[in-house]
């Protein structure tokens, strides 16, 4: 499968394409034991909590590799207007949302 261009921006500069459909990719990460330990002792004193940072990091690659797979399960060579969505479920688990666009390529004398 070849990469699947993602884009924030309306307009893929150069392209012209169909739309296709509405794509998603969903993760929801669950804090352990540790990182709450450590997290609740981070609150005491303030600052950054470096493993919530990293887990949301990972939790958005996630994403966005689950998006371009719906992509191209739709035949999709882009995808325009992503964009991430996020949200606590409970107290100890994130949920992370990839949504945008999926579109065709055409070529300038079919648009």
């Amino acid at each position: 499968m070849a990469t699947i261009l993602v884009v924030t921006t309306e307009n893929i500069p150069g392209k012209n394409y169909e739309v296709l459909g509405e794509v998603f990719g969903l993760t929801t990460q669950s804090k352990n034991v540790f990182r709450n330990i450590g997290a609740g002792f981070k609150n005491i004193v303030g600052g950054e909590i470096k493993d919530y940072t990293k887990m949301l990091e990972e939790s958005r690659q996630i994403a966005i590799e689950r998006l371009r797979n719906n992509a191209a399960a739709l035949g999709a060579d882009a995808v325009v207007m992503m964009r991430f969505d996020s949200g606590s479920i409970g107290q100890d688990m994130q949920s992370v949302a990839a949504y945008g666009t999926a579109v065709k390529y055409v070529s300038s004398n079919q648009a």
